[in-house]
């Protein structure tokens, strides 16, 4: 009985707990991140991986400007920067080499 009820308790924990492993990709174009237009939003679960792809031939770079955690990548034309977001929030993130304006996207976290 015991060894059952040990069972039980460790599955609803398993079964309460965000996904292990929870992936985001985002893209990283040529003056934009996400799509070509507009400041876009990506929603992900705190625990969520998110990994961004250069797509384009330009150099950019990932940094948080606001935000509950600082991070940056290097400036870069290809290649991929993933970051495991630990701190729920809205964080705004640009490429600094093309500015805010240009560039820009917010990425909320929820706890």
């Amino acid at each position: 009985m015991l060894r059952t009820a040990t069972v039980l308790v460790l599955l609803a924990g398993l079964l309460a707990a965000p996904a292990f492993g929870a992936t985001k990709k985002v893209g990283v174009g040529d003056n934009w991140f996400v799509r070509a237009s507009g400041t876009p939003t990506v929603t992900v679960n705190k625990g969520t991986k998110v990994t961004w792809q250069w797509r384009g031939e330009s150099l950019h770079n990932v940094t948080v400007t606001r935000g509950p955690a600082k991070f940056r990548s290097g400036s870069r034309t290809s290649g991929r920067f993933s970051k495991k977001l630990t701190r729920p929030g809205t964080y705004t993130i640009v490429c600094t080499v093309h500015g805010a304006r240009d560039q820009s996207m917010k990425l909320v976290v929820r706890g």
